[in-house]
């Protein structure tokens, strides 16, 4: 592993390990977009391995968008949500065990242009992107009872 691989996971490492110990604004938003924390079990490895993502409401489900900054390949994190039926989340003090869904076509496109209304600068990621199509998941609570341990 790369060093920038290495700062990148301490710096989330540090991210998430801030979240759950502070109330926040700063370590719990960005560019007035709400953050939450996901976790997920990596795709190869079955490790379960938690990142901040931004996040909006939709209806019930907490929508995450794998935008990696408009970066050319998605974030690890969503690669592994692709290979995942379920997943936790962490908004504030709450743990939810979420279903997942990646939005495909229509949906996909309805839950980007709902994106852009509440985020904006998602804009600029599409266009870095250099023509990948920006993926996005629903992320739906289990319901009652579904809180995680």
């Amino acid at each position: 592993m790369g060093v920038a691989n290495r700062m990148m996971r301490a710096g989330n490492a540090a991210h998430v390990a801030l979240y759950r110990r502070f109330d926040v604004g700063f370590l719990r938003s960005v560019r007035g977009m709400p953050i939450l924390l996901l976790t997920v079990a990596g795709r190869s490895s079955g490790t379960l391995r938690t990142s901040p993502v931004g996040y909006f409401r939709d209806g019930g489900a907490y929508v995450v968008c794998g935008s990696a900054g408009g970066a050319a390949t998605e974030p690890q994190w969503f690669r592994n949500l692709r290979h995942a039926d379920t997943a936790v989340i962490e908004v504030g003090d709450e743990r939810i065990e979420v279903d997942v869904e990646v939005a495909r076509g229509a949906e996909r496109d309805r839950l980007w242009h709902r994106l852009l209304e509440v985020a904006p600068f998602f804009g600029g990621y599409e266009a870095k992107a250099a023509g990948r199509v920006i993926p996005l998941a629903a992320l739906t609570p289990r319901g009652p009872g579904s809180a995680a341990p």
